[in-house]
């Protein structure tokens, strides 16, 4: 499995961005008020960003050793399949609070601070949203064995 690259996620924030923008325009359009993430979400983001990281820890603690226990690695991939979801979303998060915020302050009128304040308080907590996913996914990487590599790039159990 590969790590989470920096361009996935500036591709999901800017997808979000776009999104968020749109859902607005839309909105306005259409006669209806702007949308308004609820405050419950920041939250969610955080408790998800930090049980993402304490799932990780017991993966980190039996790779380096300071865990008796031996590693199960589906566990270790599931973990860090979760870890690389958890970043992507947050990317996509965020950008879409970019987006809802980008639109309240381009418009002639001050958006009022609630709602503001929860757009902030999102893109915020999406960050830290990809932040702790992309920790947890450091935590579930393995260290790199001598044996993993051989002279030459073949098997020596397999002969020709």
């Amino acid at each position: 499995m590969r790590r989470t690259g920096a361009g996935i996620l500036i591709i999901a924030a800017a997808i979000g961005v776009a999104v968020g923008f749109l859902l607005d325009q839309a909105l306005t359009a259409a006669g209806r008020a702007t949308f308004t993430p609820s405050i419950t979400l920041p939250i969610f983001l955080v408790l998800l960003g930090a049980i993402v990281v304490a799932l990780a820890l017991p993966i980190r603690r039996a790779t380096r050793g300071t865990l008796a226990a031996p590693v199960n690695p589906f566990w270790a991939v599931r973990i860090a399949m979760l870890a690389k979801a958890s970043s992507i979303v947050g990317a996509a998060v965020a950008g879409i609070a970019g987006g809802l915020a980008l639109f309240l302050l381009t418009r002639p009128v001050s958006p009022s601070l609630g709602s503001l304040g929860a757009i902030i308080a999102t893109a915020v907590c999406g960050a830290a949203l990809v932040a702790a996913g992309l920790y947890a996914e450091h935590l579930c990487t393995i260290r790199k064995d001598d044996d993993d590599e051989h002279p030459g790039g073949e098997d020596p159990g397999i002969r020709t």
